[in-house]
């Protein structure tokens, strides 16, 4: 099933684009695929280094037929004497005087790996390469500063100065006899978010952007989503990217299929980051990676923050600082055009997705799928656990390429491109198309929280009543869940969660009379006291088949702390009740207070069958991914379910019939949707 957000490509493709699950003899080629989903990387190397090695290719050094090297790996010096590590891949067979267009892809893992004795094909990138060489680009690979080959260091993600250097990048681009002066950037991950810092530069040569699976946001899209630190990731991040800044080969013996044999194995023939030609001695390559001992430790910087405005290590800038969001101005200015991707299922790039897509007037198409970190799986929680994309890699390498045709390319101008959404609802496994959101026929439908461990329409009528819950430490989403996805693509599997809910307070709706189909941010309101004086509070919104199996559809959590409303107008359009999570708004936790917890749900868009019902369930931690509050003790909570305390949530439904739904409400700028 197609993207409808992503043009047709209508250039000619000599290398086929299917996925097919294929290992080299020892798998050292599967080790590349390991790689990229370990630390993170572009979308179209996750579909390439599963494509089988069609072309024959050269030994590396070799040149090709025309005038220039097929490949060379070299350093671009920046305004401040800092050597930057780059791969520059051209066409076979281009001439002299040829000019063409350059696509670019930021990298903080390692931009390629480096190989004892091996020939060109032997390159992670080469078959992302013979894709864009084939469609008339020239790729430039870049190990941003303080990573990979690079010099430099790292006060914290996407500095000032690493961001200026993708600028300069690009004036080396442009200044290249091949160069046509037109460069795009995609990334996924750590690179999307460096490829939308680098429209803030309003660079006249870089004529369009795409981001994907990044964040928007970092604190409540990833980092602290509800102000609740997201350990289990941040943890996993640091130490990884410490073991590949230090050029660690041990990094292949952490995942389980390389362990034993097959690691030492691998290990004797990877040299690590890959050197620039001509460091045979990895004498530079070496200079380089001690530069890196000075790279800020994101993991302990990060146990210093509770609040957005809180520092960030010794560097001086809190995350904010270097969130996408903050540099809103700068980037609407240069008015290049975006094509997003994210996922339901993914972290908080959804919610990303779609507050950029309303903050920013630059023309954006996105695409919100069921996918995991970077797209290669389908995590819709209604298919088998084992399926693979959808749509496919292939024509989402497919979209971008027309994209980028149709900016870069020495065609006729296009004209302007139409913002607009392509989303994928769940359940019923259809893509559907808005240009505005919520999509025109959402409506709220309030569910309140009532007796017997029931969701119900009607408000509560009881003067006094709660249902009280004793905290369970042991509670967990598991260690295939959202957040676990973004520490390296692994698939979204949540699996029947009815065991799991046992160890939860749960509300179930009475099984439903019609379809129901919920696009959108849920909201809830809590009312909840506690027997501690701090409390993290999750709320999963599930469906219940006539079976008893459990579906998970969507989270949201919020810590006790952070649950000041925020009269002030949001940095960017926000979903539900604005948070700023800075000091000034902290709130202390008194034990036995009534809290009233307002928040939104990550958005999600999901079909729910007629038979099935609804269901919330509430913890009060996940044991595999987010850190404990308290840190000591086993509070107990009581919700509140009354008329003076009526506990509920509100859903975005899709009204019935189509003629007599309501037009999407019209909202002004960074207006909560609720």
């Amino acid at each position: 099933m197609g993207s409808k957000c992503q043009e047709k490509s209508t250039g000619k493709h000599r290398t086929p684009r299917y996925r097919i699950r294929w290992i080299l003899l020892t798998g050292l080629f599967s080790l590349t695929l390991v790689l990229t989903l370990f630390v993170g990387s572009s979308t179209a190397r996750e579909a390439v280094v599963n494509l089988p090695f069609f072309s024959q290719g050269m030994a590396v050094g070799e040149e090709a037929s025309g005038v220039y090297p097929r490949n060379q790996a070299l350093y671009v010096t920046m305004r401040d004497g800092v050597k930057i590590a780059i791969d520059v891949w051209l066409p076979e067979n281009l001439g002299e005087g040829e000019k063409i267009p350059a696509l670019m892809r930021l990298d903080r893992y390692w931009r390629s790996i480096g190989f004892m004795g091996s020939p060109l094909q032997f390159d992670p990138n080469y078959q992302e390469a013979t894709i864009a060489n084939q469609e008339g680009y020239g790729l430039v690979l870049v190990d941003v500063r303080g990573s990979g080959a690079s010099f430099g260091t790292q006060p914290h993600p996407w500095s000032a100065e690493e961001i200026q250097d993708y600028g300069e990048i690009v004036d080396w681009i442009i200044e290249q006899p091949w160069s046509n002066g037109k460069v795009g950037s995609y990334g996924i991950s750590y690179g999307g978010n460096a490829t939308e810092f680098l429209g803030i530069l309003n660079h006249p040569a870089v004529k369009a952007i795409a981001p994907r699976f990044n964040d928007f946001d970092p604190y409540t899209q990833l980092v602290f989503p509800g102000g609740i630190f997201n350990e289990w990731f941040v943890r996993q991040w640091s130490e990884n990217s410490k073991m590949l800044d230090a050029n660690d080969q041990d990094f292949v013996c952490l995942m389980e299929e390389f362990k034993g044999e097959t690691c030492e194995g691998l290990k004797a023939i990877i040299t690590g980051v890959k050197p620039v030609d001509g460091d045979t001695e990895a004498k530079l390559l070496n200079a380089a990676i001690r530069e890196h001992r000075e790279n800020e430790d994101m993991y302990e910087a990060a146990q210093q923050i509770t609040y957005r405005d809180d520092e960030f290590g010794e560097s001086g800038a809190t995350i904010a600082d270097f969130s996408p969001y903050a540099f809103k101005e700068a980037i609407e200015r240069s008015q290049v055009p975006m094509l997003t991707a994210a996922s339901w299922m993914d972290a908080g790039t959804a919610n990303g997705a779609l507050s950029r897509f309303l903050t920013l007037s630059n023309p954006q198409k996105v695409a919100i799928g069921p996918w995991n970190h970077g797209g290669n799986r389908d995590a819709s929680p209604y298919q088998p656990v084992d399926m693979s994309e959808d749509p496919p890699l292939s024509e989402q390498i497919d979209g971008m390429v027309a994209f980028f045709d149709r900016y870069l390319k020495d065609n006729p101008d296009p004209g302007p491109m139409e913002s607009e959404i392509e989303y994928y609802t769940m359940g019923e496994e259809k893509w559907k198309t808005t240009k505005v959101w919520p999509p025109e026929g959402i409506v709220k439908q309030r569910w309140y929280f009532g007796a017997d461990n029931q969701l119900r329409l009607d408000k509560p009528t009881e003067q006094k009543a709660a249902d009280n819950y004793r905290v369970n430490f042991e509670a967990t989403t598991g260690t295939n869940n959202r957040w676990h996805t973004q520490a390296g693509g692994k698939d979204v599997i949540y699996g029947d969660r009815a065991a799991a809910d046992r160890k939860l307070l749960t509300y179930t709706s009475a099984p439903l009379t019609k379809d129901m189909e919920i696009t959108g941010h849920p909201v809830v309101t809590l009312y909840v006291s506690s027997t501690a004086t701090d409390g993290a509070f999750y709320l999963y919104l599930e469906d219940v088949n006539p079976y008893g199996e459990v579906f998970y559809l969507t989270e949201g959590q919020l810590r006790a702390m952070h649950r000041k409303v925020s009269n002030e107008e949001p940095p960017y359009w926000i979903f539900g009740p604005y948070h700023s999570f800075q000091g000034q708004d902290g709130m202390s936790q008194e034990e036995g207070e009534v809290m009233e917890l307002r928040f939104d749900l990550f958005p999600t868009s999901v079909a729910i069958e007629k038979g099935h019902r609804l269901r919330v369930a509430i913890a009060g931690h996940d044991a595999d991914t987010f850190a404990r509050y308290p840190a000591e003790g086993t509070p107990e909570i009581a919700v509140q379910r009354n008329r003076v305390y009526p506990s509920h949530i509100e859903l975005p439904v899709m009204s019935e019939p189509a003629e007599e739904r309501s037009p999407a409400p019209k909202l002004d700028k960074f207006t909560s949707v609720w």
